[in-house]
């Protein structure tokens, strides 16, 4: 996984205005942010609701990204989806424990480390199998 994320980028958009516009620029390319799909197989505790919220709140914590808001619901007789919403984007969370498998999106932007999510998702939930898909998002513009 990748290490060193940026501090966000001043763009001008004309000579008397400089806006930050929170974009990454990493190895060269600059991009709006990070989208790790974060896949779990044969995981646990995929059920256990204050569990879930406590680990993603760790996420949070360790990847240096801003709390707006936190929704997670608990379906009957399995399950729990939610989404913290982050002031540089979110992680969303969906479970199926009947089956060991949990898919988590950690889309971040600015100067936060998305990274270091998948590294906690592992320890808290103690996967067979993870797996981690990285995409730049806006990396186009």
């Amino acid at each position: 996984m990748p290490k060193d994320i940026s501090t966000p980028v001043a763009t001008t958009l004309n000579e008397n205005d400089t806006v930050k516009d929170y974009f990454v620029v990493r190895d060269g390319i600059r991009y709006a942010g990070t989208h790790l799909i974060i896949d779990l197989y044969g995981a646990s505790r995929l059920n256990e609701l204050p569990h879930i919220e406590e680990t993603l709140r760790a996420c949070i914590t360790a990847s240096k990204a801003t709390l707006l808001h936190m929704h997670l619901h608990p379906f009957e007789p399995n399950g729990v989806s939610g989404v913290a919403v982050l002031a540089e984007s979110h992680i969303s969370v969906h479970t199926w424990p009947e089956s060991d498998y949990a898919a988590f999106d950690v889309f971040m932007c600015g100067a936060t480390k998305p990274e270091v999510c998948a590294d906690i998702l592992e320890a808290a939930f103690k996967p067979k199998n993870l797996v981690v898909t990285e995409l730049l998002r806006g990396k186009n513009l």
